[in-house]
């Protein structure tokens, strides 16, 4: 080996170990740098007729399990998902109040009945009448305010799409300027690899908002395809749109609804879009809200219309209207009717309605029995109202051997394409008492959704940094030795210089 040649081999190796170093403290320096990744810079031996001439200083590249990324990925907007549906659901949750305190709807129906027990072993006692007219108004304001705490959910889960429709334009924007970045530097022979962390973490932040699957090319070329077939612009241009609006009990998105939907591409791809924080806000827009409403309004309903039908009208809207439960939901007085259900003012100025009645009742076949209002003047002790509201009021029956009608469970919501599973309570107590569970439930479904995707999305984070991270501790035992090795050739030149001044010293 000549010493032209001994120097060129010890200098490649030199600007080999220069890189590896500097590559190494890039490393150790943004350990902890969100979305940063190991990267390793290869050296490739070069021979010729089998001589060893140096070696070749590559790029900087990273070693990234795509599928594991995936998975990461998916984690996260399952978590996100779950973050959102918890943060929508818990003011639902804490609008139903306590059931062990019984002041939910299911305690405060009880609590109505036994008002109206005392009341029934003392009909005359004025202050037993002002205690029934109490625990309605009581129960009234809990619908009230459970309607309205679904109402303003279903507000912030549609203010949610919006948002979450510019997010994912904005990280899409993001991920197509990084691309035509990488491709540049890929075609130029550099290193992309800082730019692929920061494409993969925009990528990250994209997959929050829904489920995607990222297709990758050799050229540093992504394709973005999110679940259900749908590729996604990267040209920079906005690629999704949902309108402001206004969100009321009688708004539903589809069909003649007025909610507007989410836009790609200038299609309604509301149905298509699944997973993440905009899948699960869509979700609950059109489909778990809504059911939720229904619910509450039939439960209202169905509470106002027993009371009627028995002679006492102690539950209506503003108008003094009692909504008719024969009716198709969605057409009815009984749509919305629990965010405006309230005591009766007739019975609220006059407490001995309670006793008394409102209305006659005119027996009909399948319904009640014949009832007559006890008139001014009438005994202090009328308790035939009383009976008839603590027997079939709360009872499972009409009227003696007359069941109940059953709770509407399907054709529900706005546009009636919703369905409940709350079937087979012919009870106000029992509807009611599944009512608060059932929606509790919701909300603990995705509070243990949440921490299902949590405790998953760290067990992949471990292994995505065991795979892909910077373990401090190692790099700085690798740059001792990429020390070391510099050290070598470093040496390797000085005594090729050596020589060639002794060989320079010869000649002159």
């Amino acid at each position: 080996m000549t010493l032209d040649l001994a120097l060129s081999v010890a200098t490649s190796g030199l600007r080999l170990l220069d890189r590896q170093m500097a590559r190494g403290a890039d490393d150790i320096a943004n350990a902890a740098t969100a979305g940063h990744t190991r990267k390793a810079v290869a050296g490739t031996a070069l021979s010729a007729a089998g001589t060893g001439i140096g070696v070749r200083t590559g790029i900087a590249t990273r070693d990234v399990d795509f599928a594991l990324q995936s998975s990461a990925m998916r984690a996260s907007g399952d978590g996100a998902a779950a973050a959102l549906r918890l943060r929508l659901l818990s003011s639902v949750e804490t609008a139903h109040g306590d059931p062990a305190a019984g002041d939910s709807l299911s305690g405060l129906m009880s609590s109505l009945r036994a008002s109206l027990v005392s009341l029934r072993e003392a009909p005359s006692d004025a202050i037993r009448r002002s205690a029934v007219v109490t625990a309605a108004s009581d129960l009234a304001a809990r619908f009230n305010g459970v309607a309205q705490a679904v109402g303003a959910a279903r507000q912030q889960a549609h203010d949610a799409l919006v948002q979450e429709a510019q997010s994912a334009n904005a990280a899409l924007s993001e991920i197509g300027s990084l691309t035509a970045d990488i491709r540049r530097e890929v075609a130029a022979g550099r290193s992309a690899a800082d730019l692929e962390d920061k494409r993969d973490l925009a990528i990250g932040r994209l997959a929050q908002s829904f489920d995607l699957s990222v297709l990758r090319g050799q050229g540093g070329e992504i394709t973005i395809v999110a679940r259900g077939g749908m590729v996604l612009p990267l040209d920079g241009s906005p690629a999704f749109s949902v309108a402001s609006a206004t969100v009321g009990a009688s708004a539903y998105h589809g069909g003649a609804g007025t909610l507007p939907g989410i836009m790609l591409g200038g299609q309604d791809v509301t149905r298509r879009i699944l997973g993440g924080r905009m899948g699960a806000a869509a979700e609950l827009r059109d489909m778990t809200l809504p059911r939720m409403t229904a619910e509450l309004d039939l439960a209202a309903s169905q509470t106002a219309a027993r009371f009627n039908a028995q002679g006492l009208a102690l539950f209506t809207d503003a108008a003094g209207n009692v909504p008719d439960v024969a009716q198709p939901y969605a057409t009815s007085a009984m749509l919305g009717f629990a965010a405006v259900i309230q005591v009766n003012p007739a019975v609220a100025g006059n407490p001995a309605l309670v006793r008394d009645g409102t209305q006659a009742v005119a027996a009909t076949p399948g319904g009640p029995t014949a009832f007559t209002p006890n008139p001014p003047g009438g005994p202090a002790g009328f308790a035939t109202l009383l009976d008839r509201l603590l027997d079939f009021t709360f009872g499972d029956e009409v009227a003696t051997g007359v069941p109940q009608p059953a709770v509407a469970s399907s054709g529900l919501g706005p546009d009636g394409t919703l369905a409940s599973s709350l079937t087979g309570y012919a009870t106000l107590e029992s509807y009611g008492a599944a009512l608060v569970s059932d929606q509790a439930n919701v909300a603990g479904g995705a509070r243990a959704a949440g921490d299902r995707a949590e405790t998953l999305g760290k067990l992949l984070d471990q292994r995505m940094q065991a795979r892909s991270g910077v373990d401090v501790d190692e790099e700085v035992s690798l740059m001792v030795q990429l020390q070391n090795a510099y050290t070598i050739n470093a040496r390797v030149i000085s005594t090729v210089q050596a020589m060639w001044d002794a060989l320079f010293g010869a000649v002159r």
